[in-house]
Protein backbone atom coordinates (compact mmCIF):
# COMPACT_ATOMS: atom_id res chain seq x y z
CA UNK A 1 0.00 0.00 0.00
CA UNK A 2 1.06 3.56 -0.48
CA UNK A 3 2.33 5.71 2.34
CA UNK A 4 -0.61 8.14 2.16
CA UNK A 5 -2.96 8.38 5.06
CA UNK A 6 -6.62 7.98 4.35
CA UNK A 7 -8.88 10.76 5.58
CA UNK A 8 -12.00 9.89 7.39
CA UNK A 9 -14.99 10.74 5.25
CA UNK A 10 -17.19 11.51 8.23
CA UNK A 11 -15.05 14.43 9.45
CA UNK A 12 -15.09 16.14 6.00
CA UNK A 13 -18.86 15.88 5.76
CA UNK A 14 -19.31 17.53 9.16
CA UNK A 15 -17.00 20.41 8.25
CA UNK A 16 -18.82 21.31 5.00
CA UNK A 17 -21.93 22.92 6.57
CA UNK A 18 -19.72 24.94 8.93
CA UNK A 19 -17.56 26.16 6.04
CA UNK A 20 -20.63 27.09 3.98
CA UNK A 21 -22.02 29.12 6.89
CA UNK A 22 -18.71 30.94 7.32
CA UNK A 23 -18.56 31.75 3.61
CA UNK A 24 -22.17 32.97 3.67
CA UNK A 25 -21.47 35.24 6.67
CA UNK A 26 -18.35 36.64 5.01
CA UNK A 27 -20.26 37.34 1.80
CA UNK A 28 -23.07 39.02 3.74
CA UNK A 29 -20.57 41.36 5.42
CA UNK A 30 -18.97 42.09 2.05
CA UNK A 31 -22.35 42.82 0.39
CA UNK A 32 -23.40 45.16 3.22
CA UNK A 33 -20.56 47.51 2.25
CA UNK A 34 -22.14 48.15 -1.14
CA UNK A 35 -25.83 48.04 -0.21
CA UNK A 36 -27.32 51.54 0.13
CA UNK A 37 -29.05 52.26 3.40
CA UNK A 38 -32.78 52.92 2.94
CA UNK A 39 -34.08 56.32 3.96
CA UNK A 40 -37.39 55.34 5.52
CA UNK A 41 -38.49 58.78 6.69
CA UNK A 42 -37.69 60.40 3.32
CA UNK A 43 -39.44 57.61 1.41
CA UNK A 44 -42.54 57.81 3.62
CA UNK A 45 -42.76 61.59 3.26
CA UNK A 46 -42.30 61.37 -0.51
CA UNK A 47 -45.01 58.70 -0.78
CA UNK A 48 -47.36 60.73 1.42
CA UNK A 49 -46.83 63.94 -0.56
CA UNK A 50 -47.04 62.38 -4.03
CA UNK A 51 -50.06 60.25 -3.15
CA UNK A 52 -51.70 63.26 -1.52
CA UNK A 53 -51.05 65.42 -4.59
CA UNK A 54 -52.56 62.80 -6.89
CA UNK A 55 -55.64 62.49 -4.68
CA UNK A 56 -55.93 66.27 -4.33
CA UNK A 57 -55.74 66.67 -8.12
CA UNK A 58 -58.42 63.99 -8.57
CA UNK A 59 -60.60 65.70 -5.97
CA UNK A 60 -60.11 69.04 -7.75
CA UNK A 61 -61.22 67.53 -11.08
CA UNK A 62 -64.23 65.96 -9.35
CA UNK A 63 -65.22 69.32 -7.84
CA UNK A 64 -64.82 71.03 -11.22
CA UNK A 65 -67.10 68.45 -12.81
CA UNK A 66 -69.66 68.85 -10.04
CA UNK A 67 -69.49 72.63 -10.55
CA UNK A 68 -70.50 72.09 -14.18
CA UNK A 69 -73.65 70.27 -13.10
CA UNK A 70 -72.53 66.64 -13.00
CA UNK A 71 -73.73 64.85 -9.88
CA UNK A 72 -71.18 63.57 -7.34
CA UNK A 73 -71.50 59.89 -8.22
CA UNK A 74 -70.96 60.44 -11.95
CA UNK A 75 -68.09 62.86 -11.33
CA UNK A 76 -66.43 60.29 -9.05
CA UNK A 77 -66.85 57.62 -11.71
CA UNK A 78 -65.32 59.89 -14.35
CA UNK A 79 -62.33 60.69 -12.10
CA UNK A 80 -61.79 56.99 -11.42
CA UNK A 81 -61.83 56.22 -15.14
CA UNK A 82 -59.47 59.14 -15.75
CA UNK A 83 -56.99 57.84 -13.15
CA UNK A 84 -57.08 54.33 -14.61
CA UNK A 85 -56.60 55.58 -18.19
CA UNK A 86 -53.76 57.86 -17.14
CA UNK A 87 -51.96 54.99 -15.40
CA UNK A 88 -52.48 52.73 -18.41
CA UNK A 89 -51.13 55.36 -20.81
CA UNK A 90 -48.12 56.04 -18.59
CA UNK A 91 -47.43 52.30 -18.38
CA UNK A 92 -47.84 51.93 -22.14
CA UNK A 93 -45.31 54.67 -22.84
CA UNK A 94 -42.94 53.14 -20.27
CA UNK A 95 -43.06 56.17 -17.98
CA UNK A 96 -44.97 54.71 -15.00
CA UNK A 97 -41.98 52.78 -13.63
CA UNK A 98 -39.71 55.81 -14.03
CA UNK A 99 -42.19 58.03 -12.22
CA UNK A 100 -42.53 55.34 -9.55
CA UNK A 101 -38.76 55.26 -9.01
CA UNK A 102 -38.58 59.03 -8.63
CA UNK A 103 -41.82 59.63 -6.71
CA UNK A 104 -41.87 56.46 -4.64
CA UNK A 105 -44.83 54.41 -3.49
CA UNK A 106 -47.17 57.41 -3.45
CA UNK A 107 -47.68 57.09 -7.19
CA UNK A 108 -49.22 53.66 -6.65
CA UNK A 109 -52.48 54.98 -5.30
CA UNK A 110 -54.52 51.75 -5.30
CA UNK A 111 -56.49 52.44 -8.49
CA UNK A 112 -53.41 53.51 -10.44
CA UNK A 113 -51.39 50.55 -9.19
CA UNK A 114 -54.18 48.21 -10.25
CA UNK A 115 -54.23 49.70 -13.75
CA UNK A 116 -50.44 49.37 -13.97
CA UNK A 117 -50.62 45.74 -12.85
CA UNK A 118 -53.03 45.00 -15.68
CA UNK A 119 -51.17 46.74 -18.49
CA UNK A 120 -47.54 45.90 -17.63
CA UNK A 121 -47.78 42.10 -18.21
CA UNK A 122 -49.79 42.64 -21.38
CA UNK A 123 -47.14 44.96 -22.81
CA UNK A 124 -44.41 42.51 -21.87
CA UNK A 125 -46.03 39.76 -23.96
CA UNK A 126 -47.26 41.88 -26.91
CA UNK A 127 -44.72 40.17 -29.22
CA UNK A 128 -46.76 36.99 -28.95
CA UNK A 129 -49.77 38.63 -30.58
CA UNK A 130 -53.03 40.21 -29.54
CA UNK A 131 -54.80 37.05 -28.39
CA UNK A 132 -52.01 34.84 -27.02
CA UNK A 133 -49.85 37.71 -25.77
CA UNK A 134 -51.83 40.77 -24.75
CA UNK A 135 -55.20 39.07 -24.24
CA UNK A 136 -53.92 36.20 -22.15
CA UNK A 137 -51.58 38.28 -19.99
CA UNK A 138 -53.87 41.29 -19.43
CA UNK A 139 -55.42 39.74 -16.34
CA UNK A 140 -52.53 37.50 -15.25
CA UNK A 141 -51.88 39.59 -12.14
CA UNK A 142 -55.15 41.46 -11.79
CA UNK A 143 -57.35 38.45 -12.60
CA UNK A 144 -56.98 36.71 -9.23
CA UNK A 145 -57.56 40.02 -7.46
CA UNK A 146 -60.75 40.58 -9.44
CA UNK A 147 -61.92 37.01 -8.89
CA UNK A 148 -61.37 37.18 -5.13
CA UNK A 149 -62.94 40.63 -4.88
CA UNK A 150 -66.04 39.72 -6.87
CA UNK A 151 -66.42 36.39 -5.05
CA UNK A 152 -66.10 37.94 -1.59
CA UNK A 153 -68.50 40.77 -2.52
CA UNK A 154 -71.03 38.20 -3.75
CA UNK A 155 -70.67 36.15 -0.55
CA UNK A 156 -71.10 39.23 1.65
CA UNK A 157 -74.13 40.29 -0.41
CA UNK A 158 -75.76 36.88 -0.01
CA UNK A 159 -75.07 36.84 3.74
CA UNK A 160 -76.49 40.36 4.08
CA UNK A 161 -79.57 39.34 2.07
CA UNK A 162 -80.11 36.26 4.24
CA UNK A 163 -79.77 38.28 7.46
CA UNK A 164 -82.26 40.87 6.22
CA UNK A 165 -84.68 38.20 4.98
CA UNK A 166 -84.79 36.26 8.23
Amino acid sequence: MSGKKKKKKGSDVRKQPIQKKEVAKAYEKYAEQFTPKPTYVKNCLKAFLVGGLICAAAFYVQNQLMGKGIDEKDAGTFVTIMLICTAQLLTGFGWFDTIGKVCGAGVIVPIRGFANSMVAPAIEYKKEGIVLGVGSKLFSLAGPVLACGISSATAVGIIYWLIEKF
